[in-house]
């Protein structure tokens, strides 16, 4: 998959006039690209549209215009943008009270060490940018790559894999197996 290129970013104006449309088919399409770990962890697997959208609206958000800007957010998001044989996705530890969240953040130290996709049976370990992580908690965010071997992407391709979404915590084990709507997604994603 390539990674998104500057001409495909429009300007704050006309980014507005089709916000409304693009961020529903947008959402409408992570919809099986979403994974619910238990009761606390979701993840959703990321491609070009979820990659640019997420650029557009932070330079909405921040309300950026100037190239440099422009190129830094184009870097950082599409460091989400698979690469061949590869799956990307963003895991979430959702837990809306504060307290709460920060006292399992703590608890979920090494989280990112945790988390792999399962391709029929065997493990393939998510992997993410050592720099982010903190030596005495966890993020609510991460952003993980996951190498495939070819038979792995073919199988999933041919949409006969079993496929499942694993967290191996100490403190918090999910395990959540694919449907085939999901699969089909990822099978795109790999084509």
């Amino acid at each position: 998959m390539r990674p998104i290129d500057r001409s495909e970013i429009l300007p704050l104006g006309d980014y507005e006039q089709i916000r409304a449309r693009f961020r529903a088919r947008v959402i409408e399409e992570k919809r099986p690209r979403r994974v619910k770990l238990g009761e606390q962890i979701s993840a959703v697997f990321e491609n070009r549209d979820s990659v640019l959208l997420q650029i557009q609206e932070m330079l909405r958000t921040e309300r950026i215009t100037t190239e440099s800007g422009i190129k830094h957010e184009m870097d950082t998001y599409n460091e989400l943008v698979p690469g061949p044989n590869e799956l990307s996705l963003t895991l979430f530890v959702e837990i809306p009270d504060a307290v709460v969240r920060d006292r399992m953040l703590i608890e979920l130290k090494g989280l990112e060490g945790s988390v792999s996709v399962e391709i029929d049976g065997a493990r393939a370990p998510a992997t993410s940018d050592p720099k982010g992580v903190m030596a005495d908690r966890t993020t609510a965010v991460h952003y993980f790559k996951v190498k495939l071997t070819d038979e792995q992407s073919a199988a999933i391709r041919g949409k006969t894999a079993k496929v499942a979404v694993r967290v191996d915590h100490p403190r918090y084990y999910a395990r959540a197996e694919l449907g085939p709507a999901s699969i089909s997604k990822l099978a795109e994603d790999l084509s």
